[in-house]
Order: C-alpha cells, then structure tokens, then sequence
C-alpha cells in the first residue's frame, strides 16, 4: 500500500491495535523484523492453545474465567504479531497459524510443554508472563513503530498475568503440605526450560534498536523471580538446562500433537467462515 494512500492506517507507538488496523497500515516489515515478530506471535499463540485446555477443568470456577482470559489475551498479541509478520510475505494471519509444519514455528520449548497439574501451569505462567513483561516493556521503545504499538498494549495485560501466577505462586507454596509439594515439583519440571528464552543469536543482533536482546532481561527476571521465591520460601530448582532450538524450528516431541488439535479444522474446511 502506498504512501499516497489517505485510506491506510497510521501507526504509531500509542496506537490501541487491532490485527485489522495492522493489515489495513501502509506498513510493511522487512524480513528479519517477520520473522522476529513471528517468534513472538508464536510464543504467544501455542502458549493460548495450552491454557485454553484448563477452561472447565481449572480447579475452581474463577480460575476457569481467569486462566480463558489469559489465553484470550494471548490469542490477542498473537494474531497481532503474526498479521504483521505476514504481510512480508503477502499471507494472513490465518495462513501462518494454520498453515504451516512443525518446524516451521519458531516458539520457545517452555509455552509447548504439557500442562501437567494446576501447580505445573502456574510455574510455567510464571516464568513466561515475568519474561513477556520484561520483553514488552523493553519492545515500547522499539525503532519499529508497529512492534512498539503491539507492545505498549500487551504490557499491560501481561502484567495481570504476571500479578495472577505470582499470587498463586505464594498461595501454592504457604498452603498445605500437598500444594507445597506440586508448586516445588512444577518448578523443577519449568526450570530446563528457562534458558532458551534469554539466548542471542543472529537474528536479534542483527535488529539492535529494533528487537530486545534477549540477554539483556535476565538480570531483571532473575531479581523478580528471586524476590518472589524469597517470600514464598522457595529456591531456584537447580537443575539440567533442557535442549532449546524452538527459535531454529527444532521442537520438543509435544508441538506436533498439539499443533495436529489447533490446525485440524482450517486444514480440513480451507476457507471456511461462519
């Protein structure tokens, strides 16, 4: 679309966007700036799929509503971050969440994993919602005026995220003998996994001024976390950092089953609306 077009939306970094609003702006990205917001668009959207499992099986009615709220919001940065990595590639939103193989995703090992018990989960929100609020609150000041829009609102619906693991980590934790127990045994199935978000390569490198070097967080993530579990009376797991390569299109075992489930009904009726 071009520049002369009076009809294009305009974005700026305090614009409220919507996907429509995404596709509908004179703005397209260049590859590497793609598929960077394809990780994140990614991360997001198999992480959405895992926790919309919970709605009618959480433990009590009100985690039903929140845990569907949560992947809601997801589901929201998602569709997001993937329009506008598809416009480099003139496809949909649709296209690269339905369409696309196994080893074409390029989300973390940790938002794939099984969701185990309620304790398990929370340890998994936890670390993925400290981590996107670390992100996006970097990504506001992104050269990227688009990344930075996604971000400026995604902040502050992570950080209800953020602030609901947290409360469940501590009522886990300070509860019985049981809830202790699944909250350390959820911590330590989470931690391998934690690594893979915080490591560099070329890509981001590459985008200085536009991504966030991963790296860069995890002295802050790591202060949050270790304030939290002070107070839970908690310890860091120490434990063997899985193999990572999510970013590389290399998954665990868990992405093709649950990508089978996501992507059934679009593969089978192509071009269905309703």
């Amino acid at each position: 679309m071009s520049e002369s077009n009076a009809s294009a939306t305009r974005i700026t970094p305090g614009n409220a966007l919507r996907p429509e609003d995404i596709a509908a702006s004179d703005v397209r990205p260049s590859e590497a700036v793609a598929e960077y917001a394809l990780r994140l668009g990614d991360d997001a959207l198999i992480l959405a799929q895992r926790l919309g499992w919970w709605i009618s099986r959480a433990p009590e009615l009100e985690e039903d509503v929140a845990l569907g709220n949560i992947a809601l919001d997801q589901i929201g940065h998602a569709r997001s971050f993937l329009t506008y990595a598809a416009r480099a590639w003139d496809k949909t939103e649709d296209d690269l969440a339905y369409f696309r193989g196994e080893d074409e995703f390029r989300s973390t090992h940790l938002v794939e994993q099984p969701n185990g018990d309620f304790a398990r989960t929370i340890a998994r929100q936890l670390v993925v919602s400290q981590y996107q609020f670390a992100l996006y609150s970097r990504l506001v000041s992104s050269s990227d005026a688009t990344l930075a829009a996604i971000a400026a609102k995604a902040v502050k619906e992570v950080d209800y995220h953020r602030d609901h693991a947290r409360q469940w980590v501590l009522r886990l934790a300070l509860g019985t003998e049981e809830s202790r127990r699944r909250m350390i045994e959820g911590l330590i199935l989470t931690w391998p996994y934690v690594g893979e978000l915080f490591e560099d390569d070329s890509l981001v490198k590459e985008l200085e001024g536009t991504a966030v070097l991963p790296s860069s967080l995890r002295e802050s993530f790591d202060a949050e976390i270790h304030g939290l579990f002070a107070e839970a009376d908690l310890e860091v797991p120490e434990v063997p950092a899985a193999v990572g390569g999510g970013r590389r299109g290399e998954h665990s075992e868990h992405l093709g089953y649950l990508l089978a489930e996501m992507q059934v009904l679009a593969r089978e009726h192509p071009g269905a609306t309703w």
